[in-house]
């Protein structure tokens, strides 16, 4: 009796962490994926770079997908500068020094 108890206490638990999680999902605090659709493995976005001009102007490197993106940033909004190819495998990589 004492299993069965504790195996309920266990689920409730559980069952309240994901009545949570799908609360603050709904409300755009969690951005939490389980599962990738299709298989998918890597992120489709990530922001290689960024450069800070001023307190509140800055320009971002960002890939999406295959293609690679530079945008600037400023208080009155975002705007794209440019559509960069992507790195071909010849092309040396550069590094952070």
């Amino acid at each position: 009796m004492e299993m069965l108890s504790s195996v309920m206490s266990a689920a409730a638990v559980v069952l309240l962490l994901l009545l949570c999680l799908a609360f603050l999902r709904r409300k755009g605090i969690a951005q939490v994926r389980l599962f990738r659709p299709n298989g998918q493995a890597g992120r489709n976005l990530e922001v290689l770079d960024r450069l800070v001009l001023t307190p509140q102007h800055s320009i971002h490197l960002v890939r999406v997908a295959d293609n690679q993106l530079l945008i600037g940033l400023s208080p009155s909004g975002c705007s794209l500068l440019q559509t960069l190819p992507p790195p071909s495998e010849n092309q040396p990589k550069v590094e952070k020094v």
